[in-house]
């Protein structure tokens, strides 16, 4: 995910630092041709915080690369943008916001299967020593935690369509530094 992610955005660099695009149309080519490689198999698999601090590191890249420098107004210098300057040019929900809404938005759909097994399921064997991973089910529940739905059942939750779908939209309007 990383290899692709990084030759996406290598191959649009240059337009992306053009002067002679307009920002909108920047912003269009991020949306439509470099957001849907990052975001490829994003509903089933498990994001770990280190992932998630990579991709928010990704796209505050590009966006400095789409935006560009500020003139500071008191020194007279060019300066980078800063994080929460960059979160207010661009508008959309970042990355990780855009993951767990489509996992969760997958989720609702796999539970509403009545495969209950594969979601809840317990393989055999002997688990390796130390701590255990975080499996997809944790992440859907530390989603469910984000927005305030912390102990319910998710599966028997998911089975109402316009409720869960609240919960997908409000996951993705999240604010997250």
């Amino acid at each position: 995910m990383v290899r692709s992610r990084n030759v996406c955005c290598h191959s649009a660099q240059n337009l992306l630092s053009s002067r002679l695009l307009s920002k909108n149309i920047k912003i269009k080519i991020y949306r439509n041709i470099i957001l849907p490689v990052v975001l490829y198999g994003c509903e089933i698999g498990s994001l770990t915080l280190r992932e998630e601090r990579k991709l928010r590191v990704f796209e505050n890249m590009v966006l400095r690369r789409i935006f560009g420098p500020r003139r500071d107004e008191v020194r007279g210098e060019w300066r980078r943008l800063h994080n929460e300057e960059l979160n207010d040019l661009y508008s959309s929900p970042n990355n990780v916001r855009l993951i767990k809404s489509r996992r969760m938005r997958w989720a609702g759909h796999v539970a509403r299967m009545g495969e209950e097994r594969v979601l809840v399921g317990k393989p055999e064997g002997k688990r390796p020593l130390g701590r255990p991973r975080r499996r997809w089910v944790d992440n859907i529940r530390m989603d469910l935690q984000e927005v305030g739905c912390g102990y319910m059942y998710w599966i028997g939750l998911a089975q109402d369509r316009d409720r869960w779908w609240t919960l997908v939209s409000a996951v993705m309007n999240l604010r997250v530094p």
